[in-house]
């Protein structure tokens, strides 16, 4: 099959692979109709990670069962679904407790597994045209027959529920103010989930002008931080008291106020800054234990300089982690079929598969408007 595979920093390619097949009982194999390029995959694009030339990436990924295992219960073939980025076995003591994205089974000697992600396990990514799903009748979330709202539903794999994720890790309530930090994908679905949840007003703090502009186009305030303080500009719009919440959703690879450098730790230190004493900070944006491109040895090693005594002087709470995709998909999947959502207003290309190299190029340089890409491996 034709699988997106990666080949070195800054380099992908479009190239034959081996063709998933049923290894489990509770496998099944997915045609993937839609797979979505995630702010993470550039992560591993640029060389920032441990990946090795050879991995297939893509962890947004739906499609149409073409077999099943003989012990899947309650998939058929022809079913349309969509998975989780997390692979998880749904009966280890963290998935029973609703924290899939720490399954304790399916990646040994490591808390969490996903498709097409270094360390992240054995599971070949969904930038190709067939995908195998372990444990299928936990990682499959069913979805309407035929091919509508597809690109809203791809988005539930990942950043439409990692967005709300933010949300629910800083406690974001009806009639709070929140501050998003990245307008990329997940900022913007953390923008979006806030005002669904009921914010009573949300900053969305970027650089980049096109998504500044979707931000506005959604009802958020866009503050560049090109323009001066981002904290500042937005306690003059508090009445000087700050946010009442507050979501990083940059991580390390954040850069520096009016300089051409990456600072890791300036979204958190600026959130710091602009929550009020008392409030909430969420952390759903990437943080990686090592980094072989960060400016400095210390956060080469994942250690990065915190403002801590602020963070306790203020007494904030902060939650961190990576989304727990099923803990939301259904009841935002419900929203999407009712029109009570309507994520897809992120991307901004639906391509071909074989043009995911020039869509990484575009995406990773932010230029040409490129939010959010949808490739297609096959047809609906």
């Amino acid at each position: 099959m034709r699988a997106v595979v990666y080949k070195g920093p800054f380099e992908v390619a479009v190239e034959q692979v081996e063709d998933p097949r049923i290894q489990h009982p509770n496998d099944v194999l997915v045609r993937v109709t839609s797979t979505a390029i995630c702010g993470s995959d550039l992560h591993m694009y640029e060389g920032r990670t441990a990946a090795e030339p050879g991995i297939v990436f893509g962890h947004e990924n739906l499609g149409v069962i073409e077999e099943t295992g003989e012990g899947v219960t309650s998939l058929s073939k022809g079913d349309r679904v969509v998975m989780p980025f997390n692979v998880a076995c749904g009966f280890c003591k963290n998935c029973s407790a609703g924290f899939t994205g720490f399954c304790l089974t399916v990646n040994p000697g490591f808390a969490g597994g996903a498709y097409g992600y270094v360390a992240m396990g054995p599971y070949t990514g969904g930038q190709a045209e067939y995908l195998r799903v372990p444990y299928a009748d936990f990682n499959c979330l069913k979805l309407p027959e035929g091919t509508e709202k597809e690109a809203d539903f791809v988005l539930l794999a990942d950043i439409f529920p990692t967005g709300y994720h933010g949300n629910e890790l800083a406690d974001v309530r009806p009639g709070d103010s929140v501050a998003v930090y990245g307008a990329g994908p997940v900022g913007l679905m953390a923008a979006y989930s806030a005002m669904l949840r009921g914010a009573s007003k949300v900053f969305v703090v970027d650089r980049v002008a096109e998504r500044l502009q979707k931000a506005r186009e959604i009802g958020a305030i866009p503050i560049d931080f090109t323009q001066g303080n981002p904290a500042e500009q937005i306690k003059e719009q508090t009445g000087g008291e700050g946010t009442d919440k507050g979501i990083d959703a940059v991580g390390y690879q954040a850069q520096a106020q009016g300089e051409d450098r990456e600072e890791p730790a300036i979204v958190l230190n600026s959130l710091v800054d602009t929550v009020r004493p008392t409030g909430a900070l969420g952390v759903p944006g990437l943080y990686v234990p090592s980094d072989p491109g960060g400016p400095d040895e210390q956060s080469k090693k994942g250690m990065l300089m915190v403002a801590v005594g602020r963070l306790f002087e203020k007494g904030l709470r902060m939650g961190t982690g990576q989304c727990n995709v099923k803990r939301y998909n259904r009841h935002l999947r419900d929203m999407i079929i009712e029109d009570r959502a309507k994520p897809s207003f992120v991307v901004s290309h639906e391509l071909p598969l074989d043009q995911a190299p020039t869509a990484y190029e575009k995406f990773d340089k932010r230029v040409e408007g490129y939010t959010k890409v949808v490739l297609h491996p096959q047809a609906a």
